[in-house]
C-alpha cells in the first residue's frame, strides 16, 4: 500500500481572490477554510493547488505548468462550459485531440497560469 495522496503544486499569483474565484466559480474547486490572508488551498476529487499571492509574482506564462488527468474530459466541458463562455476569447482551447494521444481542453487563468485537463486515447497510435 502506497503512502502518497495527492500532489499539490505551488501557484505564485499576484491576485489571490481573483485566482481563488477562478478556481472555484469557474472550474468548479472547493477552497479550504484557511486563515491565512496571503494562502489558500482549493482541490476538486483528488486534484488541488495551493495558491500563494506574491506581490512580485510574475505572470503566467501561457505553457503547460498544471495538468489534470481526467477521465472523461469532454463531461467536464459540458459541466464547466457555461461558466467558460465568460472567460476572455481566446482564454479556453478544447476539447481536441492531440497527436500524442491525449485529449485536452486548456483553460487559462486570470494571472496567466494554463491549467490543462487530459484524457488519454487510447485507440490512438502515439506519433
Amino acid at each position: 500500500m502506497g503512502n502518497f495522496i495527492r500532489i499539490t503544486p505551488f501557484i505564485h499569483v499576484p491576485d489571490l481572490e481573483t485566482a481563488v474565484t477562478f478556481f472555484t466559480d469557474i472550474l468548479g474547486f472547493q477552497r479550504w477554510p484557511l486563515p491565512h490572508p496571503d494562502y489558500a488551498y482549493v482541490w476538486r476529487e483528488t486534484a488541488a493547488f495551493r495558491i500563494l499571492e506574491a506581490c512580485d509574482a510574475p505572470p503566467g506564462t501561457r505553457r503547460f505548468a498544471h495538468y489534470i488527468d481526467v477521465e472523461d474530459v469532454d463531461a467536464l466541458y459540458a459541466e464547466l462550459k457555461p461558466k467558460l463562455d465568460t472567460l476572455p476569447e481566446g482564454d479556453v482551447h478544447g476539447p481536441a485531440d492531440k497527436v500524442y494521444a491525449q485529449r485536452e481542453l486548456l483553460v487559462l487563468g486570470p494571472d496567466g497560469n494554463l491549467i490543462a485537463f487530459g484524457q488519454e486515447i487510447r485507440d490512438m497510435t502515439v506519433r
